[in-house]
């Protein structure tokens, strides 16, 4: 998993509330089980029309966003079923950061487990950071995992919490194998005793 340390990108704006994991990731696309390719579908029945074509209004189609790393959203984002294909489609476009006052639980655990850093805040600092984005190709916001802070494109500050543990995992790049293999020499002197030990098994 990629390390998350400190991330300066375009902030994209999406004030809808409730955006589900169907709405970041429809259902046609959950066959695979490779974590690439999905960008190219997040949010597809906003993104195109029916036959395919851009819809020139949705966000992330503007010139501005093409390549944007953060999305500030409205309330409970990733609600829905649980997919571990919507912050896969995430990552695969390049989004690296969701900010909103609220996460669905699974979807926000998913995030932290694929290396996007998810931060809750109050809803007048999501109002400010919204109203960043809006700025367009101007709205380079940078987030520093570990000072715990958001600096907009004024230079104003906005510190935001999160778990120690998931922190550590970020900014080392650790999901769930990496932080197993961590063990990998406790677990090798283990195997090895109990080879010797029940050689039968």
């Amino acid at each position: 998993m990629e390390k998350f340390t400190k991330l300066s990108g375009v902030a994209a704006p999406m004030p809808l509330v409730n955006i589900d994991t169907d709405m970041i990731i429809p259902k046609q696309f959950l066959k695979t089980i490779q974590r690439s390719g999905l960008g190219k579908n997040l949010f597809d029945e906003m993104r195109y029309t029916t036959e395919g074509q851009e819809i020139p209004d949705f966000v992330l189609n503007k010139p501005a966003y093409r390549n944007a790393q953060i999305i500030v959203a409205g309330e409970n984002f990733g609600c829905g079923s649980s997919r571990e294909h919507a912050p896969w489609a995430l990552l695969d476009f390049g989004i690296r950061c969701v900010i909103s006052t609220s996460f669905a639980d699974i979807f926000y655990n998913n995030c932290f487990k694929n290396g996007i850093l998810p931060i809750v805040l109050p809803q007048e600092e999501v109002d400010k950071l919204m109203d960043d984005a809006q700025r367009g190709a101007n709205a380079v916001v940078t987030v520093d995992l570990e000072s715990q802070t958001i600096t907009g494109p004024d230079g104003g500050t906005i510190t935001f919490e999160v778990d120690a543990f998931r922190k550590h995992c970020l900014m080392n790049g650790l999901d769930d194998i990496g932080l197993t293999l961590e063990k990998s020499a406790a677990i090798e002197v283990f195997e090895a005793q109990a080879a010797q030990s029940r050689p039968w098994v």
